[in-house]
Formats: C-alpha cells, sequence, structure tokens
C-alpha cells in the first residue's frame, strides 16, 4: 500500500485549486457513497482531488485509480478493510470501470464498512449498466460534462461570471463584466474550449486518443464486445460525423456496417452515453429519454471540427452547441415547427439573418442567433446559453 499512499500524495501535491468546476459546489460530500460518471476528459479526477485537498485530512484520506497494477493482485475490498483499520475515512477510487467486480465490491464495502465515506469516478456509460443500478440504493450519482462557455471563460482567460438561468437569458439580464465583446471569444471555445485539457499542447491528438480509448476500450469492455464489434462503432462513429445532424435512418447504417437494426440503436445508445454523440429526441415519450430519436448530433462542437472538418458547417455549429449547453439546466427535445424545445418554448438557432417564420405559429418562439452581441424582445444571442453552468 506504500506505494498507492506515494502516488496519492503527488496528485495531490499537483492539484490546481483556483478554479472548480459547475458541479463542485453541487455534490453533497456528506453521502456515504458517491458515484461521479462523465465522458473521459471531462475534469472528473480534478474535481475529486480539489475537494480532498481543500476539505479533508490527508492523514484520513486516500485516492487511488482502479488502473493501478495494485490491483492486478489486490481486491478493492481488502484495500478498503485495511485503510479502515489504519484510520481511513474517506476513500477516493477513480476510473472504477476499470475494475472488474467494482459494483459488488463497492456494494459489500458500503455494507461492511459505515464510518467510511466512498467517493467512485468512472466512464458515463456506467449509467447503463446494470452494476449502477444495483447500486442505485447505495450510491448517490451526479453526472458531469464538459466546460460551459462561462466555464472556458474564467478557466482559459480569467474573467469570472455568474451562473445565469434560462429565464435570466430570456429576459436579457445577461452581463459579463470585463468583456465587451464575447463573440470572437465564443468562437474560440466552439473549436477548442469543451475540455480542460484544451489548456495543453497536442488537444487535437489528445482528444482523438480520447475518441479511441472510448470506443475501441470503455464500451466494448463494458458490453462484452468483442474487438471486431469495437470497431464497427468506430465506423458508426465516422458515419454519424459525417452526416450530422441527420435523421437516423438505422436500416441503411445497419447495412453498411453488416449488422441487424436492432444493433444500430443499441450501439447509438453506448455512443451517447460514453459522451460522443447526442440523440435528440421528440416529445412523445413525454420524458426526456423516452421519445423516438428526430435526430443525432455530435456531442459538443469541438467534436465537429476534430472528426468532421469537410462538415463543419456553421449550421451544425450551432444547433450542436445549444443542445449541448440548454441540456444541462433543461429537458430539450425536438420542436415538430422549429429546433428545439423547452416545456412551452420553441427556439429557432441561426445566423445574424435567421428570421421569424418558423416560430410564427409558436405560442412561445424564440430566435436564438450567432454573431450578435445582445438580444432583444424575442431575439437571443446563441453564445449566452453557454453562460447556464
Amino acid at each position: 500500500m506504500d506505494k498507492l499512499f506515494e502516488y496519492f500524495s503527488k496528485m495531490i501535491r499537483e492539484t490546481n485549486i483556483e478554479f472548480h468546476r459547475y458541479i463542485y459546489s453541487r455534490i453533497n460530500w456528506e453521502s456515504r457513497m458517491i458515484g461521479l460518471t462523465g465522458p473521459r476528459g471531462v475534469g472528473k479526477t480534478t474535481l475529486v482531488l480539489q475537494h480532498i485537498k481543500e476539505n479533508l485530512d490527508l492523514n484520513e484520506s486516500l485516492y487511488v485509480t482502479a488502473e493501478d497494477f495494485y490491483f492486478a493482485s489486490h481486491r478493492l475490498l481488502d484495500l478498503a478493510d485495511n485503510f479502515v483499520k489504519m484510520g481511513g475515512k474517506y476513500l477516493f477510487v477513480d476510473e472504477i470501470h476499470k475494475y472488474k467486480d467494482w459494483s459488488k465490491e463497492l456494494k459489500l464495502i458500503y455494507d461492511y464498512h459505515s464510518e467510511l465515506h466512498v467517493v467512485f469516478t468512472g466512464s458515463s456509460i456506467l449509467d447503463i449498466n446494470k452494476g449502477a443500478s444495483d447500486l442505485s440504493r447505495r450510491a448517490v450519482m451526479y453526472q458531469m460534462q464538459g466546460l460551459s462557455f462561462r466555464e472556458f471563460l474564467q478557466l482559459f482567460h480569467h474573467i469570472p461570471s455568474q451562473i445565469y438561468s434560462l429565464q435570466d437569458i430570456i429576459a436579457h439580464k445577461v452581463e459579463i463584466p470585463g468583456l465587451e465583446h464575447p463573440l470572437p471569444l465564443f468562437h474560440e471555445y466552439l473549436q477548442k474550449g469543451y475540455y480542460p485539457f484544451a489548456l495543453e499542447n497536442d488537444y487535437d491528438i489528445r482528444l482523438r486518443q480520447i475518441l479511441n480509448l472510448t470506443l475501441e476500450s470503455d464500451i466494448p469492455q463494458f458490453a462484452d464486445m468483442n474487438v471486431s464489434t469495437g470497431r464497427k462503432l468506430k465506423q458508426l462513429l465516422a458515419i454519424i460525423a459525417k452526416s450530422v445532424p441527420f435523421k437516423p435512418n438505422f436500416s441503411s447504417i445497419a447495412k453498411i456496417l453488416e449488422v441487424s437494426r436492432n444493433n444500430i440503436s443499441d450501439y447509438c445508445l453506448y455512443i451517447e452515453e460514453a459522451g460522443l454523440i447526442t440523440q435528440l429526441r421528440d416529445a412523445t415519450g413525454g420524458i426526456r429519454g423516452l421519445g423516438k430519436v428526430d435526430k443525432v448530433y455530435l456531442d459538443n462542437t469541438n467534436l465537429i471540427y476534430n472528426l468532421a472538418h469537410e462538415n463543419s458547417n456553421i449550421g451544425n455549429v450551432r444547433e450542436t452547441f445549444f443542445l449541448n449547453q440548454a441540456r444541462v439546466f433543461s429537458d430539450v427535445v425536438a420542436s415538430p415547427v422549429s429546433d428545439f424545445l423547452i416545456d412551452d418554448m420553441t427556439f429557432e438557432v441561426g445566423g445574424k439573418k435567421k428570421g421569424q417564420r418558423q416560430i410564427q405559429d409558436a405560442q412561445r418562439g424564440y430566435v436564438v442567433k450567432d454573431d450578435i452581441e445582445r438580444g432583444y424582445m424575442n431575439v437571443l444571442p446563441l453564445w449566452q446559453f453557454g453562460m447556464g453552468y
């Protein structure tokens, strides 16, 4: 265990605590077991290390990653037993999906050690794995996504701003002190601002590595897929990237990939849960996630610029940004007359010259325009939807 404590100490020393993600203050850290899921690269590890560094006694805490070679010959349950005997109170396990019997052992740790607080992080595909549902009575689960435009401004350009609600945006209350012209930085964000590691070099290469690991390792390992099925996931993402946003025709894609139509909808669900695509559903299901899939988008605008160079058309970028940011604070579904529906509000997304025609029959219709700094009446600037978390 000495090596684990050495690694933990090193990670704490290297953790920067100047900037906190939106979800940091929303987590009830008093809960006995907490699960934090999200796509690779959005900052889950940094967030838990910040919490340890700022709030806990390091002599009572331990952070480990399930990828550590230690777990090739040791069980997580045994580690927890030994840690508690040494006076440990706070155990943090990163990349939990890399540990084979993670849900079973976490349940046992919870049941055996009432004095121990456990926080685990993992891929967002944990959400659709039966292991997560087995833990649901014990663990409080949180889902984390990439940077909002507001967070990007603070982390990349040291321009802090408050969070604004959807009602604030509609009422034209958004203000960013110290930033008179937000559009140049907004366009920078669209290309390289969603993942915190964009602060480092070789962003495009690192983003490709995350895509490959997610498609070739995370999803196949979770869904008990073989290598050839993992390759089909990459083919499917490539097809989606070339044609987003598109009305899904699962039958034609199934023929191209030489798999059954039912498999395609399963694959899309896995890729969506892994944070690489978003499936916009209609309102027929009543609750988000149950309706029929209306359109498929890449998850965020950075993926568009990385994957779909020749198809980085600005209309696609605008719709993707709106959906990606608004879904964090609202349930977004497809509009039967326009682009998006949030509660009883219809949103048509477009450029500076976008007119009112599509929403003229909507009871509460709004035109969301790119390339404008300020809104008026029912016209809203697109960039302001990045201020919601």
